[in-house]
């Protein structure tokens, strides 16, 4: 359990507190590999391990890029504050709220951005960032609970992505090792990033 414990991003209990792993009562057969069991209540659990795998290769495709060729998605309002977090400290590019159509389609419009990949916190919510993006070929990684589908999603990442804790932790830890790996802030360093600032009241 301890060489288990040292491998995870995150110590195992700050990941339970976030809630990161309670899913919903509903399963569908694209998020079945990645739920550890069902509650008595219904609720579907995700398997710990598996989403703190999902997160660091999530976190080790997106190092690949410049944060300006990044783009997050968040319509829901639980992800918010976190990916303004996110954009403070790393420069990524955020849409909060409503997806402006056509800023990836639609090279005539002023809004028009060109990203290489982008993120979303939920593609059922996100579903016109995830579609256009397929559109123009671009890889897209979601955040994806027990009810989601991964039609056009390239890296799942199972999480529960409808409370502001989980969302928050995800991208709290996003920002942490942006910020150690680019340089930003060395190792043994007090982070600038902390995870209470992700994370709505």
């Amino acid at each position: 359990m301890v060489n288990e414990q040292e491998n995870l991003l995150l110590d195992s209990n700050e990941y339970l507190k976030s809630g990161i792993h309670i899913g919903t009562k509903f399963r569908t057969k694209y998020m079945s590999d990645f739920i550890y069991k069902t509650r008595p209540d219904g609720l579907s659990v995700l398997n710990l391990k598996k989403i703190d795998e999902r997160i660091k290769l999530a976190i080790n495709l997106l190092m690949q890029y410049n944060p300006e060729d990044i783009l997050v998605v968040s319509r829901r309002e639980n992800g918010w504050r976190a990916l303004k977090q996110l954009q403070k400290f790393t420069g990524i590019k955020v849409f909060t709220a409503r997806y402006p159509p056509g800023i990836l389609t639609n090279p005539q419009l002023e809004t028009y951005i060109e990203p290489k990949i982008i993120f979303v916190c939920d593609p059922w919510v996100d579903l016109n960032a995830v579609k256009d993006a397929a559109l123009v070929g671009i890889p897209v990684i979601a955040l994806c609970d027990t009810n989601n589908q991964s039609n056009n999603v390239d890296l799942v990442v199972p999480a529960n992505n409808k409370g502001k804790k989980s969302v928050g932790l995800v991208f709290f830890l996003l920002a942490r090792e942006w910020l150690l790996r680019k340089g930003l802030v060395k190792e043994g360093e007090e982070m600038p990033a902390k995870m209470d600032d992700f994370m709505e009241e």
